[in-house]
């Protein structure tokens, strides 16, 4: 595999993130110094944004544990080769790591 272009690609993702994270915290702090928004309002925004990163982590870690799944019965298998249905498999095991997401996401909201 050719790893010099994965790294201008991991650059742009990394300089891309960055970017967000700055933007953000300088809508947060220019919220709070105008005073403009409620205390309630800041508070909301506080909670919606802790309940994201939560679902984030519960997204993701369904996901990894549903291709984990997927990895593990290609290995059982003793699949060697990349077919259509080894990526049909890992597709399934995406598939239903994020339907499992949205009915947990469902039951816990």
């Amino acid at each position: 595999m050719d790893f010099d272009i994965l790294i201008p690609i991991t650059l742009f993702v990394c300089v891309t993130y960055a970017i967000k994270l700055v933007v953000d915290a300088r809508f947060r702090s220019k919220l709070v110094q105008q005073g403009s928004g409620s205390e309630e309002l800041l508070r909301s925004l506080v909670q919606g944004e802790d309940q994201r990163r939560r679902h984030a982590s519960l997204r993701w870690g369904l996901l990894a544990l549903a291709l984990a799944v997927a990895f593990a019965l290609i290995e059982a298998f003793g699949w060697r080769d990349v077919t259509p249905g080894v990526i049909a498999v890992l597709l399934a095991a995406t598939g239903l790591g994020n339907l499992g997401y949205y009915a947990l996401s469902r039951r816990l909201s």
